[in-house]
């Protein structure tokens, strides 16, 4: 597994420096919906991503938002879970919160993740049952106790709609932009939570989820199940990722 890591951090560092070489031009290539662009930096990250790790594993299964879906995926013990460029949004807005991501499950369950921002040059790291580090020092995620003072990374969206409003009395609200530098923030330690009711890709959060839970944190869909990866609709029903603790009082918020 050690060797995994390496080699998805060396994948993930190769692809943030294409990302970055892209930054000062930020042409969106086409809208593939709401809030979805997709640039020239997406495609060559993935294009990376793919020589790096399919090449290196090719008995391994293949799932990346800009990839088309292969579905002998679902048959391999192993898999692969990318987004070359979570948070595209936020790149071509100049804003520099987005990873490029890295999720490795096996049979469906989170084991390793890489999370990589090329502008902050912020890079976390971890496998599940032995440890998570940021920037090559070891993390865990927060020993904050009750909602009372919690940092919750949230989306800058979602709280211009006011879905927190009820809520801001009690948490700490942390606007941050792509799905996985979110979870990437909770296993630092740098956040308590990240939640949310509304639905997710598992691109978006494979390699978040196996960072929280390498660092002592607790990831769960919206109904409190762990997540189970590599099925054939990657859609996921809600987002809870905390240091654990605060867990369940962050599901009762989802529930209200």
């Amino acid at each position: 597994m050690n060797d995994l890591l390496r080699l998805a951090t060396d994948a993930a560092l190769e692809a943030g420096a294409a990302v970055r070489s892209y930054y000062r031009d930020r042409t969106i290539l086409k809208d593939k919906g709401e809030d979805n662009p997709l640039t020239e930096a997406d495609l060559a990250s993935d294009q990376i991503l793919a020589s790096r790790l399919r090449a290196a594993c090719p008995d391994f299964g293949w799932l990346s938002e800009e990839s088309v879906d292969d579905p002998s995926r679902l048959n391999k013990e192993y898999a692969w879970i990318v987004d070359p460029l979570d948070g595209t949004k936020e790149f071509t807005l100049g804003i520099p919160e987005f990873v490029v991501s890295i999720g490795l499950v096996r049979r469906g369950a989170p084991v390793l993740g890489v999370l990589y921002n090329p502008i902050a040059d912020e890079l976390f790291s971890g496998v599940v049952g032995e440890g998570a580090s940021f920037n090559g020092q070891p993390c865990r995620a927060s020993s904050h106790a009750g909602l009372q003072g919690a940092r919750v990374v949230c989306s800058r969206t979602e709280m211009k709609k006011g879905m927190f409003e009820r809520w801001t009395d009690r948490i700490a609200l942390v606007p941050v932009g792509s799905v996985a530098y979110k979870f990437g923030r909770v296993a630092a330690g740098q956040a308590e939570a990240t939640f949310t009711p509304q639905p997710r890709n598992e691109w978006d959060i494979c390699g978040g989820v196996a960072l929280v839970l390498a660092a002592g944190g607790r990831a769960t869909n919206g109904q409190g199940e762990p997540y189970v990866f590599n099925r054939a609709n990657p859609l996921v029903d809600g987002v809870c990722a905390t240091n654990g603790i605060v867990h369940d009082e962050i599901l009762g918020l989802m529930r209200a």
